[in-house]
């Protein structure tokens, strides 16, 4: 998605409507005021009590629906008064400045009242309004303020002439202001000072807002924070008045020309107490908080990204301008229906992050890692997590992804684990951005817009290309048989280095980035438990790794079991690694041998390997598994041929891709390993001993026939050249034989294969062996370069 310009979170993101209940002693001009309010003009004939009035969003001045509520004591009883105390949100105390019987009910009947009918912990906001100030030439304020400052749940109060219009409309604004901006959550009046959850929300603003954590909000901080929160900077000048308020109160608030966060706090203290607390509550509110003081679930899990997949399941591909619009309506029908929609990713896609994501971490990395050694110590760790409300991260985070020699997560560390928490948890994966402010400092709607959701895997097959980056292996195999080293290995430890894990801290998990044709993609190994049967989820993967311990007689039957009762149908690739071998190797108590089971299954022979070794162990295993992930058509080409019906076709084709792979496959020297696709087949081609003994062939037969005029001479050559191509063709059979083990080819392909010895002598198969030679090194080379060019 395209980074936008940021919204701040309005009042009206937190609240729906807003309900405004006035009470108090009959004829203190409760119902007057309303329709003084509603006709702007004093009624001459005043009803007994007002209907409810519905004020629309478009006419107040926070944009919420505003409904007016009258009570009236000679029409309502006791019980209807209590159920409309349960429903307002705030309520306005009213009396008449020139009765003192009805200030006095103030303290002694209605407080007491609305107090009994709400809970302690969650007060109802009171309005004090004194109406009829236009019969007296004093004030009530006198008389008020010991009122207020005994009751904190007053927000304020305000003195009104419903007949000569005189702060009505101030008034019900007020009352909406307690609602929307109410100052209990923020600020104790006894202690005059801010409450604790306020001062914890607003110091993990100022941490996310200090980018360069130097612990000052310098000019381009505070100014960025003022554009996202109020959508304008601040002048120069009305920067240096900030600070020279602050200077003035307290003296550390500024330093290094910064604002600290002693400043930052004392400057919100300052607009509370003077009764801006609507600027406070602006920039909570921007920054995800609710009336409580905690962060909401639509800014810690947006829910949009099923809305986003389904505009453009048709497509496959995810087009920002196209999901605007069912993104607005689908965000309105949740608001509308008040429902918690579970996030959920079609089962064959999967969740990444995407490039926005990855320069965000990278940023968050670099702010926090003071020392500049590329990873992050307990104690850079513990200060990036302060914006958390917890640790997220255990022991095991540290087994699971790179560290470095002390045990320190490492840059591409972080990058991995945050790659992990993606693809396996994405909803837990969008709270931890939304704690480190990613929509805030990206300025992006949500922290949704980090992610990718990969388009179905059947469409990758059916492309024979993916554009995924994480690839997933699940290692099945018996326990002890070397699982866990095939894990730290991909994290570059030996033995030595895996005895020192302690067993509370292992992890099932390991994921690295792992180079194939020079593409940085991520591994994810997940170590699955040694089960008869595997379940659904452990079934799901890219890609297969089957380990036996090739010092366990016992141990490669449970990967043949396994693999028969789960793969052997299936279109996922599969490895048989040849766990410990260095130890002695033994038979294993099964009824063919590992390298006949891969031979007889069309699989690739065992891997042998160790990690018991003096360096970091050898990734060329992983490197071989991504690859199978990335391209696992070759792995079912047999079985999507069996799907055609065309058996005799399907037949005449591969044998002839057997015998290409046989005429060039002599000394590989191979990018991927994979020994089948065609880029493989270019590149060993060319690269061959074979291609090279027939290339100087050529040029001897060629000089043999410019030598046609001495006989003698060129007899010997020729029987030479006879007997050395005789023994090359002999030599590329058991090249063949040894590296592809086709236990039969038929007749036909024999035939083909066959170079008799008269043919050696003819110079018309020399000419023909020539020219289709050059043709066909020709063709592969423009192959290879235009497979090179698109890699």
């Amino acid at each position: 998605m395209h980074a936008g310009r940021a919204r701040p979170l309005r009042a009206a993101d937190m609240k729906k409507d807003v309900r405004i209940l006035l009470v108090g002693e009959p004829r203190v001009g409760k119902t007057s005021l309303i329709m003084s309010l509603v006709s702007e003009e004093f009624p001459e004939e005043v009803p007994p009590r007002a209907e409810e009035i519905t004020i629309p969003a478009d006419v107040t001045p926070e944009r919420v629906p505003t409904h007016i509520v009258d009570y009236s004591e000679a029409e309502q009883s006791d019980e209807q008064l209590h159920q409309e105390i349960s429903q307002a949100n705030v309520i306005c105390i009213v009396y008449a400045v020139n009765n003192k019987h009805s200030i006095d009910k103030v303290t002694s009947r209605w407080i007491p009242l609305i107090n009994e009918r709400t809970d302690k912990d969650s007060r109802l906001p009171l309005i004090l309004v004194g109406n009829k100030s236009d019969l007296v030439e004093y004030s009530s304020m006198e008389t008020i303020l010991p009122i207020m400052n005994q009751y904190t749940e007053i927000e304020t109060c305000v003195e009104c002439s419903a007949k000569n219009l005189k702060n009505i409309s101030e008034l019900f604004y007020y009352a909406q202001k307690a609602v929307l901006h109410p100052t209990g959550p923020l600020y104790c009046p006894e202690e005059k000072e801010m409450k604790p959850a306020c001062i914890k929300a607003l110091t993990r603003i100022f941490k996310i807002s200090d980018q360069d954590n130097d612990g000052t909000l310098n000019d381009a901080e505070l100014n960025f924070f003022q554009r996202i929160c109020f959508n304008t900077p601040l002048a120069p000048q009305a920067l240096e008045d900030v600070k020279n308020v602050v200077r003035k109160h307290i003296s550390d608030g500024v330093a290094d020309s910064g604002l600290t966060l002693k400043g930052f706090l004392f400057l919100h203290t300052l607009f509370i107490q003077r009764g801006r607390h609507e600027t406070t509550w602006t920039v909570l509110r921007r920054f995800g908080y609710d009336d409580d003081l905690g962060l909401t679930p639509e800014y810690l899990f947006p829910l949009y990204l099923r809305a986003l997949y389904m505009s453009t399941r048709n497509e496959h591909y995810f087009d920002p301008k196209a999901c605007q619009a069912i993104l607005v309506t689908f965000l309105w029908r949740v608001h509308l229906s008040g429902k918690d929609i579970v996030l959920k990713i079609p089962p064959d896609c999967t969740t990444e992050l995407n490039h926005h994501a990855y320069l965000f971490l990278q940023s968050t990395f670099d702010k926090h890692d003071l020392d500049r050694d590329c990873a992050l110590s307990p104690d850079e760790l513990k200060d990036l997590f302060k914006v958390f409300p917890y640790i997220p991260w255990g022991p095991d985070v540290n087994n699971t992804v790179c560290t470095n020699e002390r045990g320190w997560i490492t840059y591409q560390g972080f990058l991995s684990q945050w790659t992990l928490t993606t693809y396996l948890d994405v909803q837990r994966c969008l709270e931890y951005l939304g704690y480190l402010g990613y929509s805030i400092l990206t300025e992006q709607e949500s922290q949704a817009s980090a992610i990718t959701v990969t388009r179905d895997k059947k469409i990758d097959l059916q492309k024979k290309q993916t554009q995924r980056n994480v690839f997933r292996c699940n290692v099945i195999g018996m326990k002890n048989c070397g699982k866990s080293g095939v894990l730290q290995a991909l994290l570059g430890r030996n033995l030595m280095r895996q005895k020192k894990i302690r067993d509370d801290h292992k992890s099932y998990y390991a994921i690295n980035t792992v180079y194939v044709y020079g593409q940085e993609k991520y591994l994810l190994l997940h170590d699955i438990s040694e089960s008869e049967f595997l379940t659904e989820a452990e079934i799901i993967c890219d890609v297969v790794c089957l380990v036996y311990d090739v010092s366990n007689p016992k141990s490669f039957e449970y990967c043949a079991r396994i693999f028969k009762q789960h793969f052997m149908d299936s279109r996922i690739p599969c490895l048989i690694i040849a766990a410990k071998s260095d130890l002695h190797e033994v038979k294993q108590e099964y009824s063919i041998s590992p390298a006949d089971f891969c031979r007889k299954h069309k699989m690739p022979p065992p891997q042998a390997f160790t990690c018991n070794t003096t360096e970091a162990p050898s990734k060329d295993i992983f490197v071989k598994l991504t690859t199978m992930a990335m391209y696992p058509e070759d792995h079912y080409r047999d079985k999507l041929s069996r799907d055609t019906g065309n058996t005799d076709r399907i037949e005449n084709l591969r044998k002839v891709w057997v015998f290409l792979k046989t005429a060039f496959h002599a000394r590989l020297r191979c990018m991927c390993t994979c020994n089948r696709c065609t880029f493989c087949i270019c590149q060993n081609f060319l690269n061959s001993d074979l291609l090279q003994s027939i290339k100087n062939k050529i040029f001897t037969a060629i000089l043999n026939r410019l030598r046609a005029r001495v006989a003698e001479w060129g007899a010997m050559l020729l029987a030479d050249d006879e007997g050395s191509i005789t023994h090359q063709v002999h030599a590329v059979s058991s090249v063949e034989d040894s590296i592809f083990m086709e236990s039969s080819h038929g007749p036909l392909f024999l035939e083909a294969r066959h170079v008799t010895q008269a043919d050696l002598k003819s110079s018309t198969f020399w000419l023909r062996a020539s020219f289709g030679a050059t043709v066909f090194a020709v063709l592969g080379f423009a192959m290879y370069k235009a497979l090179l060019k698109q890699r």
